[in-house]
């Protein structure tokens, strides 16, 4: 099982190199859904384990990508969704930087509201970096983030310097093909886009 945050970032890199070669991550997330992790580590235990799904959110240079996170190998799984940046800005919201377990909401394609991620302490930076590079600036107060809006023209660019936790700017690419409803790109798959959800990107 991987338990280093930088061999996880790796595996979560190239599991989208494999698949779109022309992007690359700014910013990855491990997320475990639902109530506060407080609660269905401690008090309701395998119940509450069974309550909750594990997400890799990846912020590229032109998506937001959600992979399943396995939990047996913690390894990136199936792409779930594949959501463009300006839809990830307003689908973000409820921003919580808390000292063990920080939250955020985020509204998944074809889901009735919007889904409580935790982040553990372990990636807080780069939810920082997340947060920060996709709504475009860093918190006005300690724990609190601007609310989600789209960006005037020019105003969302990419990191000039590297930062610790993001990584290089990825090469000049055409644009992903339009966006289908839910998330997903068409079912044939044309070379350099996602697969629809559900897919498998590491079977052939």
């Amino acid at each position: 099982m991987a338990i280093v945050k930088s061999t996880i970032q790796q595996q979560v890199a190239d599991a989208i190199a494999a698949i779109e070669p022309n992007d690359r991550p700014v910013a990855t997330i491990q997320t475990i859904t639902g109530p506060s992790p407080w609660l269905t580590n401690g008090v309701l235990g395998l119940i509450g384990q069974l309550m909750v799904k594990y997400y890799f959110v990846t912020l590229t240079h032109r998506v937001v990508v959600i992979h399943r996170t396995s939990r047996i190998s913690n390894r990136p799984q199936e792409v779930l969704y594949v959501i463009p940046l300006d839809q990830a800005r307003a689908s973000i919201s409820d921003v919580r930087r808390n000292t063990l377990w920080s939250s955020l909401r985020f509204q998944l394609p074809n889901e009735p509201k919007p889904t409580r991620m935790n982040i553990h302490r372990m990636w807080r930076a780069e939810m920082d970096t997340f947060v920060g590079a996709l709504l475009g600036g860093a918190p006005g107060v300690p724990g609190q983030y601007p609310p989600a809006q789209a960006p005037a023209p020019g105003q969302y660019q990419q990191p000039q310097a590297p930062v610790p936790g993001q990584y290089p700017a990825a090469p000049p690419a055409a644009p992903y093909p339009p966006q289908q409803p839910g998330g997903q790109y068409p079912p044939a798959q044309a070379p350099g886009q996602y697969p629809a959800q559900g897919g498998n990107p590491y079977q052939s």
